[in-house]
């Protein structure tokens, strides 16, 4: 099976308007949202967007208020038509898919979870976590049984026979995450669902879904407009600006190499050495003056610091399978740390 699991091929969409042909060659000669909105009457929302997904990442979409992410996950999700583009789920094309297809694609293989949890208010927590496996036609004791399997992962063991309204804020995402888990879907869509929640239950809360990653190891697009989420969740991270993508890359080659102001102005603040890799700054070949020193291509610049402080002399770098991908030397940090 291929390593990419979403592609989308570019997506438009354009909202309302008397032209829609007109605003996207507007669009592609360079025309802002508001002088297209003025000659037209529509809104670009989402800008010529083109972007893989591997099977078991966590990509983040990060941008602003009016930056078209959430309009771009409903694109991909095609709980929004997308005006032009393709969006390849394991390489079908999930535009042109009927209706009863695309049915049958988001039971099996789709669950999303929205900012505002949407529980059901008039049924328990095992009901509401059971409700995809309902959907289904899963017999009631066996979707039942996985629910509580599912509330268990999620740390709510014992609260199936509650009503929503009788559990906290964190208490509720969590059943909301566990009624998109309970269906074992192949790729998960958060748009911004810690955003309402307290600071406390939101690291909570992103450290639950780190956790869950790593057993389960889900394909996730996750949206937020909080540059230290995307960060901390993203395996790569997206930045979204007027419908589009300004730059993708790793958190640690957005914050070592913003590619744009924009970029540059979310990344101004985050604490380099905690988050830039020895595999990012690594140069050149092999250092012949190594003497044996290795660090791993993941470990942060605040871990091998002390190692080059002690010894000026280059590090190898090495990646997960232990070859040498080439070294870090203290000059090259200093430049990093400093730019």
């Amino acid at each position: 099976m291929s390593e990419v699991c979403i592609e989308v091929a570019d997506c438009w969409k354009v909202f309302g308007g008397r032209d829609v042909d007109k605003a996207i060659a507007m669009a592609e000669a360079g025309a802002g949202r508001a002088e297209i909105l003025e000659r037209t009457g529509a809104t670009v929302a989402v800008r010529n967007v083109s972007f893989t997904v591997n099977r078991g990442e966590t990509f983040v979409v990060m941008g602003l208020s009016g930056s078209g992410k959430s309009t771009l996950v409903r694109c991909v999700s095609r709980l929004t038509d997308p005006t032009r583009g393709r969006i390849l789920l394991d390489g079908e094309d999930l535009t042109a898919m009927d209706e009863a297809t695309l049915r049958r694609v988001r039971r099996q293989k789709l669950s999303m979870v929205f900012q505002h949890f949407g529980l059901f208010p008039h049924r328990r927590v095992i009901d509401n976590v059971a409700y995809g496996l309902e959907v289904q036609g899963v017999p009631k004791a066996e979707r039942r049984e996985r629910a509580e399997e599912i509330l268990a992962v999620v740390g709510l063991e014992g609260w199936g026979n509650h009503f929503p309204q009788q559990l906290s804020g964190g208490m509720q995402q969590r059943v909301g995450l566990a009624r998109a888990l309970a269906v074992d879907p192949e790729v998960l869509f958060f748009d911004e669902p810690f955003s309402a929640l307290d600071p406390l239950i939101r690291r909570e809360m992103q450290d639950e879904l780190i956790g869950l990653q790593h057993r389960l190891q889900r394909t996730i697009v996750f949206i937020t407009h909080d540059f230290a989420e995307a960060i901390k969740l993203g395996d790569r991270i997206a930045i979204m600006k007027d419908g589009s993508f300004d730059q993708i890359g790793t958190p640690a080659e957005l914050i070592a190499d913003p590619a744009t102001d924009y970029v540059r102005e979310f990344t101004k603040d985050v604490p380099k050495q905690k988050v830039v890799t020895a595999g990012t700054v690594a140069t050149g070949p092999k250092s012949e003056t190594a003497n044996g020193r290795k660090v791993a291509a993941t470990d942060t610049i605040e871990k091998i610091l002390p190692a080059l402080l002690d010894d000026p002399s280059p590090i190898d770098v090495v990646d997960d399978e232990g070859r040498v991908i080439g070294c870090v030397d203290r000059e090259a940090v200093i430049q990093m740390l400093a730019t």
